[in-house]
């Protein structure tokens, strides 16, 4: 643990609580238990001293390593190559189902598969982010660690018997260490459970191999319920599980990011804690996964989106932007100063002041996602209409309000383009679903308001001069954001101030074929530093191209921007100037972007309906037939 790894040398597996991530040299150096958004068991990632992990590698010998997922499945296999043999672990976590549970298990699977190989497992946990003293209790089967706050044990499986000779266990510190010899067609490994309040047990080669075939066998029973035959398959499938993982099973909510405190720029202070469900990103997730044919996932997404609305009704409140993963805002936001963070990029953020803040285009994310989801067959309930229409009573008054926008920006609030537009989409959309059913709603009073939206985006968001839609009002500072323009439907994606746009976009943000979001130099937020290309935005700058009749820039744009996924298939939020990943890891938006870009494509390059529903927002511009 002399440095960190890449972030791109990582995979993920988690079992829909939680989730942990292992780099390509064996070592486990994140995982929160027992949710996301809870505390830290190993966080080496942003601090290979303090944070914890737990390394299996092959001892004394060098090796080249590649890491690569069981296909159709979030199964990780790291192989190991030497001159005197090839190993391989194999992670996974078995799926914890739909009720929340402390215990939560991880199993780390050891095998050779030819010659004689020594390996060594190190486990150093650190609880609460490193701020929490345990005691270890070492057994001939594994061992016990307790903290203030969680228990975890390490329990010693093994499928074929070995002499005791050649397993040796014994304390290191504050942790334990491990040896193991295996030969060619042996095996080993531990179950790593937190929650745990027995004893370590040997783990015998039927349960190991129960837990392994269950969970391969729920991956791809689950993955086969795609409807995507489309030409990006693998890319689309890896970014459908990715998101699964992502989703915490017992409310339904998707999380951004299974992590916390990833730089977006190294040595930089744009360090976040993504471990929450924002109703922009959730939102966004119903359109890729009903796109693909999953309703039960966007189904039960709605119910967690319409209880918030339901909750911010009752209040009379605005909608926050981010919540925990149960629903609850306490998200108060704390710096962790004894970690170093990730290769030195500090403060390590916990925690986000960003669910306070006012963001106007959260409103027309969350009603396009109810809209599409009721043209898919997902009608919401009558009650859950009330709130809605609370919500939009309450957008009424409030939409002509500087907000601190889409990039939850911190040097204040601004009359923002995309947040005035977002709320031009939520009055459409609820006067669309109005209409379509006959149900209560002020309809005049948000035609009226939709009418003023509209308006006053033509005439203070788009800059004469500039020949472009802008950033916020007054300023000439251009905005990825805005690329979603013609797929909302607000403006024809052939109009002559969309085209214009598009080409000073094309000017000023796009890098090769990577999109800036903006220019944070000639647009200050009020952070230091500088940032990568955001994914998401390329992926938004595909489908512009592609629905502005650019089909061939937009299809080898996509096809580039697949070359910058890691080896595993991953995308982080951004994409530094040599091409590494940055950010948190892996970014929900990234890859749902992903998935409708590609939908977008099948559909325009086949000149047909797509292969399942229609992408994005395609549905937004006309009432689908009532079901």
């Amino acid at each position: 643990m002399e440095s960190y790894p890449l972030v791109e040398s990582h995979g993920l597996i988690g079992d829909l609580q939680t989730a942990a991530l292992i780099a390509d040299d064996g070592t486990l150096d994140w995982f929160c238990a027992p949710r996301f958004d809870s505390p830290s068991v190993f966080a080496g990632l942003l601090d290979h001293k303090r944070g914890g992990h737990f390394r299996i590698a092959p001892d004394g010998v060098n090796y080249v390593s590649k890491q690569l997922y069981l296909p159709g499945t979030p199964i990780l296999i790291t192989r190991f190559t030497t001159p005197a043999g090839v190993g391989e672990v194999t992670d996974f976590m078995p799926v914890a189902g739909d009720i929340a549970t402390d215990r939560h298990r991880l199993v780390r699977m050891v095998s050779v598969v030819r010659g004689t190989l020594r390996f060594q497992m190190n486990c150093q946990p650190r609880f609460n982010y490193g701020r929490d003293r345990h005691e270890v209790d070492l057994h001939p089967d594994g061992a016990v660690f307790r903290s203030p706050t969680l228990s975890m044990a390490v329990h010693r499986a093994r499928y074929a018997d070995q002499p005791p000779d050649e397993i040796e266990i014994e304390l290191d510190g504050d942790g334990v260490r491990a040896f193991a010899t295996l030969r060619e067609g042996t095996n080993g490994g531990v179950l790593v459970e937190t929650g745990s309040t027995g004893p370590p047990r040997l783990i015998g080669p039927e349960e190991i191999r129960s837990m392994y075939e269950q969970t391969r066998e729920f991956w791809r029973g689950w993955l086969r319920g795609s409807c995507y035959r489309g030409r990006w398959r693998e890319a689309v499938e890896r970014s459908a599980i990715t998101l699964k993982l992502l989703t915490y099973a017992p409310t339904g909510a998707v999380i951004a990011a299974p992590t916390a405190g990833l730089p977006e720029q190294v040595g930089g202070t744009r360090n976040w804690d993504y471990r929450y469900a924002w109703i922009r990103d959730a939102s966004a997730s119903v359109y890729a996964l009903l796109g693909l044919g999953f309703t039960e996932e966007a189904r039960r997404y709605l119910q967690w989106l319409n209880d918030r609305i339901c909750e911010a009704a009752g209040r009379a409140t605005p909608l926050h932007p981010m919540y925990r993963v149960d629903g609850s805002t306490d998200l108060d936001e704390e710096s962790l100063d004894h970690l170093e963070g990730y290769r030195r990029s500090r403060p390590v953020r916990i925690g986000n002041a960003a669910a306070d803040q006012l963001q106007l285009d959260i409103y027309g994310e969350a009603l396009s996602a109810i809209h599409f989801a009721d043209a898919s067959g997902l009608r919401s309930s009558y009650e859950a209409w009330l709130n809605t229409v609370k919500l939009i009573d309450w957008l009424c008054e409030h939409w002509d309000r500087p907000d601190e926008g889409i990039w939850e920006t911190r040097g204040g609030c601004q009359d923002f383009t995309f947040g005035r537009l977002m709320s031009w989409v939520a009055a459409d959309r609820a006067i669309r679903l109005a209409q379509r059913y006959g149900v209560p709603a002020d309809i005049d009073r948000w035609t009226t308001e939709r009418g003023r939206m509209y308006r006053q985006i033509m005439n203070r968001g788009y800059h004469r001069t500039r020949g472009a839609f802008v950033q916020h009002y007054g300023s000439d500072v251009l905005d990825a954001a805005l690329l979603v323009m013609p797929g909302v439907g607000f403006i024809a994606a052939d109009d002559p101030m969309w085209r214009s746009t598009l080409r000073a976009m094309d000017d000023e943000l796009v890098s090769g074929s990577l999109v800036y979001r903006y220019n944070p130099t000639a647009s200050p937020d009020g952070l230091a530093g500088n940032e990568g290309t955001f994914s998401m935005c390329t992926f938004w700058y595909v489908e512009s191209l592609a629905r502005s009749g650019r089909v061939n820039d937009a299809l080898i744009i996509f096809e580039k921007m697949l070359t910058y996924s890691t080896r595993l298939g991953l995308f982080a939020e951004e994409i530094g100037a040599t091409g590494e990943q940055l950010g948190n890891f892996p970014q929900a938006f990234s890859h749902l972007a992903l998935i409708n870009a590609a939908m977008t494509l099948d559909q325009l390059m086949d000149a047909a309906p797509a292969p399942c529903r229609a992408p994005l927002e395609t549905l937004v511009e006309r009432d689908p037939p009532r079901r």
